[in-house]
């Protein structure tokens, strides 16, 4: 049961991200107002460094950036450890 729960906000929080990172880009394309790079790392942080990193590659956004370059494959890197650590 907590490996289907776990799962499942995987996949939610994933997927907020990637639609985060797609708005994200869309308004940088129109000139309107952005997500803040702090809010992305937070969610992030919450688990969902995948969607950022795919949302990344996809949109081509954010990838000029160091601090995503580099932090968002080294959250991903954390979060994999502890991960396999507590399972």
């Amino acid at each position: 049961m907590a490996i289907l729960v776990l799962v499942a906000y995987a996949f939610f929080i994933n997927v907020i991200s990637i639609t985060f990172m797609y708005i994200d880009k869309q308004k940088a394309q129109n000139g309107q107002w952005r997500i803040p790079e702090r809010n992305l790392f937070y969610i992030a942080i919450a688990g969902g460094s995948i969607g950022i990193f795919i949302g990344m590659r996809l949109f081509r956004h954010k990838t000029k950036h160091p601090t995503f370059k580099i932090g968002i494959p080294l959250i991903f890197l954390l979060q994999f450890v502890l991960i396999s650590y507590y399972l």
